[in-house]
């Protein structure tokens, strides 16, 4: 009993979503304690854009990926994790007063985007395009999920096509010296075609 508790805390427990050669997709159920290093390693790359608090730590990871009504999914190629994205329910940021001031927090209708990010030398052959639509569509089918928001630097929000609203701008984001946009898109339809980039994105 105890080897069979052990092995469920080290390997991760997920469904693939999509697949294409060596390369798939996977959504989460739980996150073994073997892939925290790969995701902590891959998220270091996000603290240029958006700070310190954006690497991961196994704390950040258990309160993130292994919380209920978050939706996170990571893209392997041969088995190597090479980048993630994760909604988490707006409510779970209850410390942040930004979160707490949005007119749709405590309505469990909203999952904000913590973080999407893809491995620099894996950009250009449609890995981050089909990660970000499935975590779209499956988003869109999560009942009473209606918005999905999330922080982007100021100005990226324009280029984003579709029902995207800039809720607040915040000076010095995360002590960044940078301006972000705190923006929420409306959900669409599954029969209307996806047109929004997801917020956050970055090559490393």
């Amino acid at each position: 009993m105890d080897q069979l508790s052990i092995s469920d805390s080290l390997n991760s427990k997920s469904r693939i979503i999509a697949s294409s050669g060596v390369f798939k997709i996977e959504l989460l159920k739980n996150v073994g304690e073997l892939d925290y290093p790969q995701l902590i390693e891959i998220s270091k790359s996000l603290a240029k854009d958006y700070g310190e608090k954006a690497i991961l730590t196994k704390s950040t990871i258990q309160k993130y990926f292994n919380t209920a009504g978050a939706l996170p999914f990571i893209a392997r190629y041969r088995d190597n994790i090479i980048g993630y994205i994760i909604g988490v329910p707006l409510e779970t940021l209850s410390q942040e007063p930004w979160a707490r001031t949005d007119e749709n927090f405590g309505k469990a209708n909203t999952l904000y985007t913590y973080a999407f990010v893809i491995q620099s030398e894996f950009k250009g052959n449609g890995y981050a395009k089909m990660l970000k639509r499935v975590f779209l569509s499956w988003a869109g089918k999560q009942e009473n999920i209606s918005f999905i928001t999330g922080h982007v630097a100021n100005g990226i929000s324009a280029k984003f096509t579709g029902d995207i609203r800039i809720v607040n701008r915040v000076d010095n984001w995360q002590r960044t010296g940078k301006t972000f946009e705190y923006y929420r898109r409306e959900l669409i339809s599954e029969s209307s075609p996806l047109k929004n980039n997801p917020p956050l994105i970055t090559r490393t």
